[in-house]
């Protein structure tokens, strides 16, 4: 039993070493598949063996996706948050973490500063005075000093506990060597299971989202958005060069990818992907 189910998961990496076209081994292998004359027992033996394989991928993927984020979140909460908001607010340390938040901060406190004086224009505040305007003014900066020192806050505690959390996948994935050659065999098995057109559909699909023409806005705003969680400073030269770069290599990886594994395991899937993609 175990013999067989590491000779089926060691199959579906030495399906990618043959000559031939992998729907041409499927359909060899089916036809002397059914002069066996042991073929129900292997079937249902191989039935068993694809249920194990199955559910051991699924529950190992659920595994290594929720623990680290239940750790997280429990780390960030009860022991590293607390920590981080003794060390903040016994030491002062200021605000702002970098000049980006400084620089969103003053540009909304000055927003803030025309819109009321707009308002005012136009008569909604006509009664208004000026130490009024001026209260007003503070008690906006104080509430624009609290959401950036809460934000300055949350920055440190997610780079300590995301990179606990790295370090929690890291050993499960070092531990776990069996299920994830388990899960490795489970996707090449499904991947390779889908029709042409549907490997076309999402070779596309996942190209297009990451290296097409409409994906440097996209790649902009994920910058931002993870330079702002770990509390970097948004440097947009920084930005740029890397939408300039990584798609690109990217690109140029997908390509080769193509070239030199899809080709040769499924000539027909790289004519349905040209074909969708002209």
């Amino acid at each position: 039993m175990k013999y067989w189910k590491l000779q089926k998961i060691s199959s579906l990496y030495l399906d990618k070493l043959k000559p031939l076209p992998r729907s041409f081994t499927v359909a060899l292998n089916r036809f002397k598949q059914e002069l066996n004359p042991y073929a129900e027992s292997e079937a249902i033996e191989g039935f068993r063996v694809s249920r194990y394989q199955t559910l051991a991928s699924i529950k190992y993927l659920l595994i290594i996706i929720i623990a680290p984020l239940v750790i997280n979140q429990f780390t960030k909460h009860f022991i590293i948050g607390p920590i981080v908001d003794h060390v903040w607010n016994k030491q002062h340390p200021g605000i702002f973490l970098n000049f980006s938040q400084e620089e969103r901060a003053f540009i909304e406190l000055q927003r803030y500063e025309e819109k009321l004086n707009f308002e005012i224009l136009i008569g909604k505040y006509p009664n208004l005075s000026s130490d009024l305007i001026i209260k007003k003014i503070q008690k906006k900066a104080l509430e624009i000093t609290r959401n950036y020192t809460n934000e300055s806050v949350n920055a440190l505690k997610n780079m300590v506990t995301d990179a606990f959390s790295i370090a929690i996948i890291y050993s499960m994935l070092i531990k776990g060597r069996r299920e994830l050659s388990i899960l490795k065999s489970f996707m090449n098995e499904f991947i390779y299971s889908l029709s042409d057109t549907a490997k076309a559909f999402f070779i596309i699909l996942f190209s297009d989202i990451f290296v097409g023409f409409h994906s440097p806005h996209g790649w902009e705003i994920l910058l931002e958005m993870i330079l702002r969680h770990f509390g970097l400073p948004e440097n947009r030269d920084f930005i740029f060069l890397f939408i300039s770069t990584f798609p690109v290599v990217l690109d140029t990886i997908f390509k080769y990818w193509i070239f030199r594994y899809l080709n040769r395991i499924s000539p027909s899937a790289v004519a349905t992907y040209h074909s969708m993609n002209e």
